[in-house]
């Protein structure tokens, strides 16, 4: 499961246009929540919400570095879900 999301997670800089980028996200989200991936459930939405916003570039890179982080993290528990919430705040606000 982790190699597979790692695998779309990697390929999301190259999506071309925000409607595939979303989708891909949406999908890395869904199947992350199913399996009790939470860090990388959270990322993903909060990616999602930034793309909704009209985020792009650096910032938006910067996300997916971080999704691919939480996807190979050992810990997918509640506090490995807010520390990487805390670590999407931080990028946001710089």
């Amino acid at each position: 499961m982790k190699t597979e999301l790692h695998r779309r997670a990697t390929m999301l800089e190259v999506r071309p246009g925000v409607a595939s980028l979303a989708a891909e996200i949406d999908m890395i989200r869904r199947v992350a929540a199913q399996n009790g991936m939470l860090p990388v459930a959270s990322v993903a939405q909060i990616l999602e919400s930034a793309l909704a916003r009209g985020e792009q570039g650096p910032l938006i890179t910067g996300w997916i570095a971080l999704l691919r982080e939480a996807i190979g993290s050992e810990r997918q528990d509640q506090f490995a879900r807010e520390s990487y919430v805390a670590a999407c705040s931080v990028r946001l606000t710089g």
